[in-house]
């Protein structure tokens, strides 16, 4: 296996761009419609290195990198359109075996160490999906190598599907979960053999930094100053969230200052959206689509139109650190301007 790359103390996010997909300075991913199919080309490099978390501790991780000297969990977020021919070609840098894996979609078999493999396929569903790495499941997947992978309806900028509710501004929310004597066992080419024991969650690969912690607001580092995760707009500025559950725990999401309206489960598009403050986020590649209406909270006394709110999970441990680190988990804030 080849020396780790070291990537300590923040990951490594690239919104390298393939057509129309592009992240903005707000971390609000970017789309405009064509009226023709398109053929999208798109490189993934597969890397390892090491993370530092909130109590020091260097953890184990890979990922579906831009480039070989870089680590980037969750990988590159990508965006394409129904009808699109996609063309990815993985590049593995490691002395392991690896895959890239689109349930429903594409699977690119084995990628031996130290080859590469370009895979040719065309979307036709729009919809938000879980790209990975599905060999030595769930291993592989859990120690970083996944990503966000969204298909647009042919010629709409604010839709779903076609006829679904619309939406002004998009967002992936990936969450994770670490347990980092399983990520040292992959390391060391080990299989897992010890109970499952998370002791970091994350979102987008980062974790909450609560105000008077160190490196609070920094958005290299903290989940509550991401871009990508964090939400801002005006009232009337709806967002649509993809979900994305990389992780074995079975958690909720819960949104403050608005209900949000649930979308699908899993691709399936509910009848009537439901209005809920809690959503059920299955474990083991769960997937939900959630709208945020930024409308003025409606419990707020005296009633307000701006304010600032989190978003956590109604799993406790999800919200700790190394055991005992509250509000350094999964988490990030919500504000209405």
């Amino acid at each position: 296996m080849k020396k780790a790359i070291t990537r300590r103390n923040f990951l490594k996010f690239s919104g390298a761009g393939i057509a129309s997909a592009l992240l903005g300075s707000t971390g609000l991913i970017s789309w405009t419609p064509r009226a023709e199919a398109a053929t999208i080309n798109q490189t993934f490099y597969i890397t390892e290195g090491f993370i530092t978390h909130i109590d020091g501790t260097d953890v184990y991780y890979r990922g579906f990198s831009p480039d070989t000297a870089s680590l980037t969990v969750p990988g590159t977020q990508m965006v394409v359109q129904e009808g699109d021919t996609v063309n990815i070609t993985i590049e593995n840098t490691l002395g392991t075996d690896h895959s890239f894996v689109i349930d429903g979609v594409v699977d690119s078999g084995i990628i031996p160490g130290g080859s590469s493999k370009t895979i040719s396929f065309t979307v036709d569903k729009a919809g938000s999906y879980l790209y990975y790495d599905g060999l030595n499941a769930p291993y592989n997947r859990l120690v970083g190598l996944h990503g966000g992978f969204a298909v647009m309806p042919k010629g709409s900028s604010d839709e779903l599907y076609l006829g679904s509710p619309k939406f002004v501004q998009q967002y992936f929310w990936v969450f994770n979960e670490v347990d980092p004597s399983w990520h040292d066992d992959i390391r060391r080419g080990r299989t897992p053999r010890t109970a499952y024991s998370p002791r970091y969650f994350t979102l987008n690969g980062l974790s909450g930094r609560p105000p008077g912690a160190v490196s609070n607001g920094d958005p290299a580092v903290d989940s509550m100053a991401d871009p990508r995760s964090v939400l801002r707009g005006s009232i009337g500025d709806r967002a649509l969230i993809r979900v994305l559950n990389a992780g074995l725990c079975q958690q909720s999401v819960h949104c403050h200052g608005n209900h949000v309206e649930w979308l699908t489960d899993h691709g399936r598009i509910l009848p009537d959206p439901w209005s809920k403050d809690c959503i059920y986020l299955e474990g083991d590649k769960g997937q939900v689509d959630l709208i945020y209406p930024f409308e003025a909270p409606p419990d707020a006394y005296p009633p307000v139109t701006t304010g600032k709110y989190p978003m956590h999970l109604h799993t406790e441990m999800s919200q700790t650190a190394a055991g005992g680190y509250y509000m350094f988990g999964s988490i990030t804030e919500i504000f209405i301007e």
